[in-house]
């Protein structure tokens, strides 16, 4: 019986503004490609970059692989544009914005039900310091118990350290743990590497991470619950 659910925070709890973005910028320069091609193809590099360069994301400032990024993306979604043009006027579209990062409509109620069916919860985030604040502006910090942000503790996930700094802090252990992340090897590695069960983000079904094999793939954490009480 499982009695940590312990929960990533990005495309897991939250998502970037980004996507409609992306599309309102190549309609400007002329490009009419519509808004699921366009996460589709988001979705599919982030996975790509996920497998290959493992870490990157949260190691890197984005100005560093950005330009490598959105080639790709674009490569996928099939146009040709000045990779620079087209940066510059997505992020001018994107800081616009009131927000970059927002919660997912269904977190609240999610992680409610979570609570009252008995389970501790907890975060374990590759962030930086921004984290906290992003977690209290949607009102979601109060539903974690503890919260473990690498940028505070010095140590990022895969690494099982950070997982071990989670047990410590929290009095729970890798046995009665459950982590729910998006990124196979960052999530699923790291909390393996500690004895803790885990399952995956993946809201088109296998589509962009066809190579895992034996670990659970759901499309959002409505299915946590439910995996859950399959498992015991």
């Amino acid at each position: 019986m499982k009695e940590f659910v312990w929960f990533d925070i990005g495309y897991t709890l939250f998502y970037l503004n980004r996507e409609n973005a992306y599309r309102q910028a190549l309609d400007e320069m002329g490009f009419k490609v519509s808004l699921e091609k366009v996460e589709r193809g988001f979705h599919l590099t982030d996975k790509l970059f996920m497998r290959e360069f493992p870490g990157l994301f949260g190691a890197a400032d984005a100005g560093v692989y950005m330009p490598w990024f959105i080639g790709r993306m674009n490569y996928e979604i099939g146009i040709q544009v000045d990779i620079n043009l087209i940066i510059k006027r997505w992020m001018k579209i994107r800081n616009e914005q009131p927000r970059q990062w927002e919660a997912y409509a269904f977190c609240r109620p999610v992680l409610a039900e979570l609570k009252a069916a008995g389970y501790r919860l907890g975060v374990i985030s590759n962030w930086d310091e921004t984290a906290k604040p992003l977690l209290e502006q949607f009102g979601l910090s109060e539903y974690f118990d503890t919260i473990i942000i690498s940028s505070e503790v010095g140590v990022s996930k895969p690494d099982p350290d950070i997982f071990r700094i989670a047990f410590e802090q929290s009095g729970s252990s890798p046995e009665a743990g459950f982590y729910v992340g998006d990124n196979y090897y960052d999530d699923a590695v790291g909390s393996r590497s500690v004895g803790m069960d885990c399952i995956i983000i993946n809201r088109f079904g296998n589509f962009g991470v066809e190579e895992l094999k034996g670990c659970g793939i759901i499309p959002d954490i409505r299915g946590v619950k439910s995996y859950l009480e399959w498992m015991s």
